[in-house]
């Protein structure tokens, strides 16, 4: 039986650590994936702010769902480059991406992390193996 969005979407959201992180589904369609993040103080560095990992750990979970969202495959991150454009302390912060190019074997995708005044937090690229069923 040929994988669905919805079956994608159940795998996230019974991640234990997409859960333990707090992160929630806003949109989850084909090509069309949002999450969000509630800043809480654990999620903070020694500056009060929210740690880089966790701007990374969002951009690499939502570039994978989006990813997985459009090929219907399992994906493994390969590359993932991260830049931090401005901080933030408290608030939810919101993720977005779109797949820039996808082949047999890798795909390429792009996101970003927005306040919710859709002020630009951080971007980041990735590059992911597709894991085809045979």
């Amino acid at each position: 039986m040929p994988i669905t969005v919805e079956d994608i979407r159940k795998k996230f959201e019974e991640n234990p650590f997409f859960v333990h992180v707090g992160f929630e589904i806003v949109r989850f369609e084909e090509g069309n994936v949002n999450i969000k993040l509630d800043v809480k103080e654990h999620l903070l560095n020694i500056n009060g702010t929210l740690h880089g990992g966790v701007h990374a750990t969002m951009l690499d979970y939502i570039l994978g769902m989006v990813t997985r969202s459009v090929t219907k495959a399992k994906v493994v991150t390969t590359n993932l480059t991260v830049h931090y454009l401005s901080s933030i302390s408290q608030g939810e912060i919101f993720a977005e991406a779109k797949v820039l190019q996808e082949g047999y074997k890798l795909a390429f995708t792009e996101g970003e992390i927005k306040d919710d005044q859709g002020n630009i937090l951080a971007k980041g690229i990735g590059t992911f193996k597709l894991i085809r069923d045979k």
